[in-house]
This record gives C-alpha cells, structure tokens and sequence, in this order.
C-alpha cells in the first residue's frame, strides 16, 4: 500500500510526525531538502542530523524530490514558517489537505501560516495542528495531545482525525484556524523571555509571572484577529506555552537562555543565531507582533522587549529592568 500522507520537512519535528504517523505500519512519506537525511532515513531508519537516538519505522520513506507528494490526499507542511510559501508553490497541490504544522508569522508581511497557505495553494483544504509537543517524545510515542483546527469544519475533521490519531497522540477538534495559528506563534517569542529570565538565573518565580502576563498578551493579539478565547486557553495557546516556557529543549527557550548567560550583552543574538542549525521562529516572529500590536493598539510589552533584544538595542538585564518598571496596574481590565 502506498503512502496516503506526506510530511514536507526533515527536521526533528516533521521527522518525529512521520515516525508517529507510520507506528501503527501504515507507510509515511518524507520530504527533506538534505540528500544526507533522505538516504539516512531510507537505509538506516534515523535521522542523526536533526531527530539524533529516534530509531525509525521501516514504514517511514524519505524523498528529496516534492513531486513525490504533490498527488498525496493529506500533507502534512513542517517546513520552517518563513519558506512555507515558497514550498507550497512548488509542490503545487491540487485539492489536497493541508495540514499547517510550523508554528510562526511570515516575517514580511505579517501573514499567519494559514493566510500564506492559501495563497499559495487556493484550490487546498486548510487544516492546522498545533500544541505542546516536543519532537522527541512524539517519536518516542509518549502521549501527546493536538489541537487540530479545521478550516472547513466537521466535515474536514471527520476525514482528517482517522488519518492523523494515534493511540498516544490525540487531536482535539476546532474550527478556530486564526487562534490556533496564534498561540503557537506567539509562545515562541515568548519562550525566548523566559529563557531570558533562566539565564539570567532570575528563578522560578519570574519566569511563572512571564509566563502568566506573556498570556495576557496572546489573548489580547489573538482576540483583536479575531481568535476565540477558548482556543487560546487550550491546548495550541496556553498549554504550548507552558511546555515550550519551561524546558532548555525548546530551540527558543535556549535562545534566550544563552542570550540571557551574559545579561549585560547587547547584540548578541545575530551571532546566537547564525551559529545554531535549527530554526528558532520566535526571532521571526517577534518583530512582526510589534508591528501587530501597534497596528492592532494592543499592549504587548514582553513581546516588544524580545524585538528589541534580538535587534540589538536592548540587553536582556534592561529587558527585565524595563519590564519591572512598567507603570502599576489592575492585572485584568474593571468592568
């Protein structure tokens, strides 16, 4: 039997869905722009490069070639979010279902993954998943929960969540395609101040109250986009946050904890970056939501301050200085 769905991305994340996807036999076909990841996958079952100690079902087959999966009824699209176009436009699918798995904003032009995806591939239907998932568990098959929101609503899902549940991955349904998109944009940048806050050795204490107010600034974002509040409080806001603000094995939070290692630095992340292999999306994505926050007229200070950071014109120790001296507040806005 032939592959039914395509996963379009080597790195640890597509790799560990196509692992998933193939832990019940049924075959998964993955895309990956690395020659030496294709013939690692297909000869030897791992991929050391970007999934390093995963050992891979036999039903997992690697390509390098898009045109593989351009006929497949279910993609699965976890390239990096800032060439999520420029992929799509080149695998060119017709009435496929695309299911949106980078978790970012398009840096130019302030497009949310499924704004590019369907002007990229009109005649697609829609889907993202997003949650708090980290790659090597999802390849090791500890239990993982999803939400997959579904732009063509219970239709779509009921097609969809066959070919994607597994026993120990579980998606949970939502036709909220703009709140799923956010959160899992916004917990990038905000992964990147709580690693900060870790680096700086500032305890656990801090990093609770970040994670807490960086919530509040995803919810105003996500509201003024028209997200629903649920969606955000659920599994693609609030409990992506939390797993991706509390563990050094977030590429985000590593980032900011090494940019946080020497608190008085400024401009260190360009060098941080360039050094690294993996993509942390929040040092895309931090600027575009200081740009949406004043578009939109929303507060999002911590989101603000990790644009400045990474632009150079902030160290992390003023970062937090700033942030603890902002002006006095209620915590919730009086009715």
């Amino acid at each position: 039997m032939g592959a039914q769905v395509g996963v379009v991305g080597g790195g640890a994340w597509g790799t560990a869905l196509a692992q998933m996807l193939a832990s019940d036999g049924r075959p998964a076909l993955l895309w990956a722009r690395e020659a030496d990841v294709v013939d690692a996958v297909n000869a030897r079952h791992e991929n050391p490069r970007f999934l390093p100690g995963a050992v891979l079902h036999g039903a997992v087959r690697a390509t390098g070639d898009l045109a593989d999966l351009a006929a497949l009824p279910v993609l699965l699209m976890v390239t990096p979010a800032q060439h999520l176009g420029a992929v799509l436009g080149v695998l060119a699918p017709q009435g496929a279902d695309i299911v949106l798995c980078a978790k970012g904003i398009e840096q130019g032009t302030g497009r949310l993954m499924s704004e590019v995806a369907a002007a990229a591939a009109p005649g697609a239907a829609l889907a993202v998943l997003s949650g708090p998932t980290f790659a090597h568990e999802v390849a090791a098959g500890l239990p993982t929960a999803v939400t997959l929101a579904c732009a063509a609503g219970a239709v779509q899902w009921d097609r969809l969540a066959p070919v994607i549940a597994r026993p120990a991955f579980r998606p949970y349904y939502s036709a909220d395609v703009i709140g799923a998109s956010i959160g899992g944009a916004v917990k990038n940048v905000l992964a990147i101040a709580c690693g900060v806050v870790e680096g700086l050795g500032l305890g656990a204490n801090a990093r609770a109250a970040l994670i807490s107010r960086g919530f509040a600034e995803m919810q105003r974002l996500g509201l003024a986009m028209g997200a629903e509040a649920e969606t955000l409080a659920g599994l693609s806001g609030l409990g992506d946050l939390v797993l991706t603000c509390s563990s050094s094995e977030s590429r985000n939070f590593a980032l900011g904890m090494a940019l946080g290692a020497d608190g008085e630095r400024t401009g260190g992340a360009a060098a941080l970056l360039a050094e690294r292999s993996t993509v942390a999306e929040g040092a895309f994505t931090a600027p575009v939501l200081a740009r949406l926050a004043a578009d939109h007229e929303i507060a999002m200070p911590i989101a603000e301050g990790v644009a400045a950071l990474l632009d150079g014109a902030i160290s992390p120790r003023a970062l937090v200085a700033q942030l603890l001296a902002r002006p006095l507040r209620a915590e919730a806005p009086r009715g």
